[in-house]
């Protein structure tokens, strides 16, 4: 059908525009010279223009007429609708935007990193809070652009996790909040806690890079068709299953970091590298939604990276290459010591167990600036208020605080909470795979971590964003999202840990005092 292949072309054509624009943005972090800023705003601002107009264009708007109507639309193939049905989706609200919003907000938050990066350096966030200013007003106004039912942060939302609402976060978030708290509080009582004074020694930052290179591969990761280097704050960027780039930080005097971001950030890399080849330049392939593409890094990161059988493996490797630091350290203690649960004030650096909690401080803030509850020099009293209230914890200064994450300088409000549905995706299809691939722990207790890999990319990688995400979770694990697998899997983990019990539920015990009667 010529009016499909002219779509399709255009659509490459657009790709094409956004990943020279990410290709620009990954040199902006990592090797872009520091004077580079303002003329690298305007690259991006201009590629952004274009790509806005070619979605937007009369012709685009023509040809999706055409072929969603429904006379036409049952004709083509199941990859075609999906296609059809996403870009139409995109083209919808992309009509909404005004091109000089477009621009601007590409602008401004070109301008903003390396600022943000200065401000974070120096611990003042009000060398940050002039450009934050503008980047908020120009959410806002994105947000009216676009439309929405309820809070007008639902808008934004809807950028990274299609249909996610702040009633679902709230309720959400709410139970995360009643659920995990006895288990904090269990743990921050328990007798014994782990040592992990060894973790924080002098380890050689390019031994650390090449250890965690090692895993990268050991992952899958395919290296010749993507590499791994350094940023302020790790991230992904796929231009394309060929070309993905990826980042981590390494610190001298604490080892862990480096390797678990990497193993993060490795997840993504895996998600954009195994789409199926027959989406590339469709706009259809990498991760149908924030919160799916993070269960990809955050099982990854925890439910592989820290647990008892990886570190079977690879402990013995690790203490080669770092003998002095790891002498007398057995991988029994390890492992207990990177699963240290203590409040922190670095979301990045998190455990499992109280992570979320850094996520709903960020949700509550973002939630109350797009709504006009807060103001952009209230956020580090607000942020340092709720993580005292929260974590238990005060920021001894902006950068521990409000500068941490460099997420407000891209203009990301809505993202934060992708990263929570991340942690609840991630449990239920570990579960899944742990049911459908024979052995599969005691292959990763081998080092063999190629068969969930495999079994990932087969399942969800594939698939690009020809399903949405519900329909992903539903067909891969059998039921809608939950988070009790995740709550299940923390007590487990920890009790263990830390030889705490589970208390029983309010509800179960009432149950069993009944029958006794």
């Amino acid at each position: 059908m010529k009016e499909m292949q002219e779509f399709r072309e255009i659509v490459g054509e657009i790709q094409d525009l956004r990943h020279t624009q990410g290709l620009l943005g990954w040199d902006l972090e990592t090797f872009m010279p520091e004077k580079g800023a303002k003329t690298r705003s305007h690259q991006l601002s201009t590629l952004a223009k274009l790509s806005h107009q070619m979605l937007t264009s009369d012709r685009m708007g023509a040809l999706l007429d055409h072929l969603r109507t429904p006379k036409v639309f049952k004709k083509l193939k199941a990859e075609e609708q999906a296609t059809v049905r996403e870009w139409g989706r995109d083209y919808d609200r992309e009509k909404k935007i005004p091109v000089t919003l477009v621009q601007a907000m590409t602008q401004t938050t070109a301008e903003a990193m390396p600022i943000w990066a200065k401000a974070r350096e120096a611990k003042r966030f009000e060398e940050f809070a002039p450009i934050l200013e503008k980047i908020l007003k120009l959410n806002r106004e994105l947000a009216e652009a676009i439309g929405y039912t309820g809070s007008p942060y639902n808008a934004l939302l809807d950028l990274y996790e299609p249909e996610l609402t702040t009633d679902t976060l709230d309720a959400l978030f709410g139970q995360l909040k009643r659920d995990l708290v006895p288990l904090v509080g269990a743990i921050q009582n328990a007798p014994k806690r782990p040592n992990t004074k060894f973790l924080y020694k002098s380890f050689n930052e390019e031994k650390q890079l090449a250890f965690s290179e090692k895993v990268l591969a050991a992952m899958g990761f395919d290296l010749k068709a993507g590499r791994l280097d350094k940023s302020v704050h790790p991230f992904s960027m796929g231009m394309g299953p060929e070309d993905v780039r990826l980042t981590t930080r390494v610190f001298k005097n604490n080892f862990f970091s480096c390797l678990a971001s990497t193993l993060h950030e490795g997840g993504h890399g895996l998600y954009e590298q195994n789409s199926a080849p027959e989406l590339t330049r469709t706009g259809m392939e990498g991760g149908t939604s924030l919160g799916i593409h993070e269960s990809q890094s955050r099982m990854w990161e925890n439910l592989v990276g820290r647990s008892k059988g990886f570190w079977k493996h690879f402990y013995p490797k690790l203490k080669k290459v770092f003998p002095k630091q790891l002498e007398g350290v057995s991988w029994q203690a390890f492992y207990k010591a990177i699963n240290l649960v203590e409040p922190s004030p670095i979301r990045v650096e998190a455990d499992e167990v109280t992570y979320n909690l850094h996520i709903i401080l960020r949700y509550e803030i973002e939630k109350d600036l797009i709504e006009g509850k807060l103001n952009v020099q209230a956020i580090p009293a607000a942020w340092n208020r709720k993580m005292k209230e929260y974590l238990g914890y005060f920021p001894k200064d902006d950068a521990e605080g409000a500068l941490q994450d460099v997420h407000w300088s891209h203009g990301s409000f809505g993202y934060f909470p992708t990263y929570t549905l991340g942690n609840l995706y991630s449990v239920q299809f570990y579960n899944t795979a742990r049911r459908k691939v024979k052995g599969l722990e005691e292959q990763i207790a081998k080092g063999k971590l190629l068969p969930l890999k495999n079994w990932l990319a087969e399942e969800i990688h594939r698939v690009g964003r020809l399903e949405r995400p519900a329909e992903i979770v539903q067909r891969v694990t059998g039921g809608p999202l939950d988070a009790q697998p995740f709550v299940d899997y923390l007590w487990d983990k920890y009790s263990g840990i830390y030889e705490i019990s589970r208390p029983t539920p309010v509800a179960k015990l009432k149950a069993v005092k009944s029958a006794r009667r």
